[in-house]
Order: structure tokens, then C-alpha cells, then sequence
């Protein structure tokens, strides 16, 4: 256990931290999942319309730093190769 006051105070912030980040990753993996299904099921219209949200969401994520740009960039690119394939 930490004795130094700011180690107590890390250990705070990285609870904190980290139930952030816990939401931030099971929400993105759930819009995508979403996304794949509906991808899947050839329901165009509604992927289509849904891809503008997944975008958003990934954006934000990456302007937070919850993502590396370069990594947003790929998930997007991959993400919308699905709509192309149909």
C-alpha cells in the first residue's frame, strides 16, 4: 500500500482513470459490433446511416487520446471496406 501522499493520490486518479477508460472501450466495441451486423445482414440504408456515428465516435475517441490517430484512421478505413464489399 502506498505511504507518500501523491502515490495515494495516483493510485486515485488511475481508479478513476481507468473506469473511464473501461467505458470508453466497451462502447466502442459495442458501436462496432452494431455496425458489423448490420453490415452483415446487407442492410445497407441503415449501415450507411450508422457508419456516420461509428466516425463520430471513433474521432472523439482519438481527439481524447483514448486512440492513436493512426489507428482511428485504420479502424475507419477497415469499417467502411465492409459497406464497399455489398
Amino acid at each position: 500500500m502506498a505511504i507518500i501522499k501523491s502515490a495515494k493520490k495516483a493510485i486515485r486518479q488511475n481508479k478513476r482513470h481507468r473506469a473511464v477508460n473501461l467505458k470508453r472501450h466497451s462502447g466502442l466495441k459495442a458501436v462496432i459490433k452494431k455496425y458489423r451486423a448490420l453490415a452483415k445482414e446487407k442492410n445497407s440504408g441503415e449501415a450507411v446511416k450508422y457508419f456516420s456515428q461509428l466516425q463520430k465516435k471513433i474521432d472523439k475517441l482519438a481527439k481524447v487520446g483514448f486512440l492513436k490517430k493512426n489507428t482511428s484512421r485504420r479502424m475507419k478505413s477497415r469499417l467502411s471496406k465492409l459497406l464497399a464489399k455489398k
